[in-house]
Order: structure tokens, then sequence, then C-alpha cells
């Protein structure tokens, strides 16, 4: 895409993917001094990092084996035993240890010295490596946890600044800090900056759906896979047969209304030999085989489930809808280039308009 997106824009998104729109007007300052994507991820990150440095990070317990003079936990009666170790005073223990060193804070160490690397902002650049520095100090080792380790280390709900400051490290090791020029947008152009925006895009709109929609008795998945409705395969077709996967799906059990949204980030329209510009066949035909094979799926069976392609907005603005044998397909758009303020709204307007306006 080559409209460019405002970072205050880029910011709304994630605040809406990361489920932290309720943070958004926290950190007008930093948005408003950076001077691109990485710094505005540094500046962020500082501020979040020593704001739990002033109040103390976060601890976790750690397994632990050791032979100690006295008990401490439960005693290893084979290794105490094995050992001879009662005959010289000790007892072998595993005990759980209260310490720095967890998941998350590896994580956010690991990202503070990545962006310290990156940013071009010497003074953001500065202050990340200061702060990797104070974790280093505080006990918290280089080591980048696996995505195993952090699925164990659940955050608290009350915990918004912790979640906030691993969501800012998670988009640093997302592909999500490219280089960028200089200024008050960013200029998607190369893979790793469209593979950011879009999986922003997708996110904020699911959240944006749930945040909007839940309330009304709407149930909101997304990611779901989708089987096909074979009656039989050769023996071979298994390992070759793709996939379906939505990416946001919303269920209104009193209405018995099911809707899928695929999001898209790329240009709805394309060049065709025979008129200007056509929407994308790819999409229509992909939409309609997640409709139509679902048919006789679900439960109640939805004859008339509804489908929105959902794209961001690059030249005029489309909504158009068609029905196919009894399913309502619409093709709309979100200006991701738009004012501040703007685009907010329409964020909002496409959470709440999506679902409770019938198409």
């Amino acid at each position: 895409m080559a409209s460019e997106i405002p970072l205050r824009n880029i910011w709304i998104l994630f605040l809406y993917a990361a489920d932290l729109v309720q943070l958004q007007g926290r950190f007008e300052r930093d948005v408003e001094q950076a001077q691109d994507l990485p710094d505005l991820i540094g500046r962020l990150m500082a501020h979040v990092v020593e704001d739990r440095l002033h109040r103390n990070l976060s601890r976790g317990y750690q397994a632990r084996t050791a032979v100690l003079p006295r008990v401490r936990g439960r005693i290893d009666m084979l290794a105490t035993e094995a050992g001879q170790l009662m005959e010289r005073g000790q007892i072998a223990c595993r005990f759980e240890e209260h310490v720095m060193d967890t998941p998350r804070n590896r994580l956010v160490r690991a990202a503070l010295e990545r962006l310290s690397a990156r940013v071009s902002a010497r003074e953001t650049g500065h202050r990340c490596r200061s702060l990797a520095a104070d974790f280093a100090r505080a006990g918290v080792s280089a080591r980048r946890p696996s995505r195993a380790e952090l699925a164990t280390d659940q955050i608290g709900r009350n915990e918004n600044a912790d979640r906030m400051m691993v969501a800012l490290a998670r988009m640093v090791f997302d592909g999500t800090i490219p280089t960028e020029t200089k200024g008050a947008s960013l200029q998607p152009g190369d893979e790793t900056t469209e593979h950011l925006i879009r999986r922003l895009f997708e996110r904020a709109i699911g959240n944006a759906l749930r945040i909007a929609l839940k309330p009304e008795g709407w149930s909101i998945a997304q990611g779901r896979r989708l089987a096909w409705p074979v009656s039989g395969t050769t023996p071979g077709l298994s390992a070759i047969l793709p996939g379906m996967q939505t990416d946001i799906e919303l269920t209104h059990p009193e209405t018995e209304r099911h809707v899928v949204i695929d999001t898209k980030f790329i240009r709805i329209l394309t060049r065709s030999n025979h008129r200007d510009e056509i929407l994308r066949s790819g999409y229509l035909y992909q939409m309609y085989a997640y409709l139509r094979t679902q048919e006789h799926m679900e439960q109640p069976p939805s004859l008339t489930s509804e489908g929105i392609l959902l794209h961001p907005q690059v030249g005029g603005s489309v909504d158009e809808t068609l029905v196919i044998q009894g399913h309502p397909i619409s093709f709309r758009t979100i200006d991701l280039t738009a004012p501040t303020t703007e685009f907010a709204s329409q964020l909002h307007k496409t959470a709440t308009a999506q679902a409770r306006i019938g198409i």
C-alpha cells in the first residue's frame, strides 16, 4: 500500500489489538514526539518500564532443588538417602523461590536490548539501554523466553501496566521494528512493515467488535478452523487438501444471525483487462466457500450466514453488498489514513455497524 498511515492511527490500532483501548490518551506526549515507529515503541516501552521499576517489577515463582542445612519446602528423600546427606547435617529439598527472573521480565529485557540497537533516536536508544541494564542488575537474565514459557506466565486482570509492557515487547519480536523514514507517519512498503500493520489491523477489528458487541449478546470467535463437508476422500487427499480458517465470526443466538468477517490488508479493488477496477474475485470465492460449505455444519444449520470482506481504504471508500443463494456478502473499507479522531470514529462505527444493522 502506498498510502501514508499516521503514527497516531498505528497507536490506536495497537491499543485495540492489545486489548488496552482504555489506556488511550495516557501517552499522548510520547505519541506526539515520536519520530518514527521504532522510536514510538521505544518511548512507550521506556515510559512503562520506568514506571514499573519505580513500583517494583512483578515477581514469580521458580522451582529449585538444593542441598541445605535446614528444611525448605519439601524434602527429597531419595536424594537425601542416596547421598547420605543427613550424616553431614544436610537435606536435599525441593522448593519454589520468589524471583525477578520471570518469562515476562526476560521478554521485556530482550526487547529493550533490541530496541536500543535499532532505534535511530539517540535519547530513546539510551533510555532503552539503561533500562535493560537495570533489569540485569535486578537479576533478570538475558535469555529470551520461549512461547511455552510465556504461555505459563499469565497476566492478571489488574496488571494493566504489565500487560502494556509485555504487549509492546511482543511487538518488537513480531517482525514489527522495520527501518522507517523520519516523520509523523509510517510509509508501508517493505514486507516487514506490511506484516505489522496487517496483524494489528486484524486483531484491532476483532477486539473492537468484541468490546462493542459482547454486551449485546454477541459471541466473537477469531481464527476458527472450518472443515470441508466431504463425504469421502481418496487416501492421499488429506495431506494436500487446503484448510479453511476464518478471521472473525460473530454469532447472535437470539436472532440466529451468523456473520463471517475476513480482514484483508490489501486494496479492495484490482485492475481488469475489460474494466478499470473490479473486486478481487479470489476473495469473493473464498467467502463463498466459507458460507456455503458450513450451511449444514453449524448448530443450528445456517442457510443465511452473512459475509463481510473488510479492507483498508485506498482511494474512494467502498460499501457494497450482494446476495448469493441466500447469503449476503458485503465489501467495506476503513480509512487508515484519515485524521486520528475520524479514524477512531470509523473504527468504532465499524465495530457497532457490522452486526447491529442487517445487511
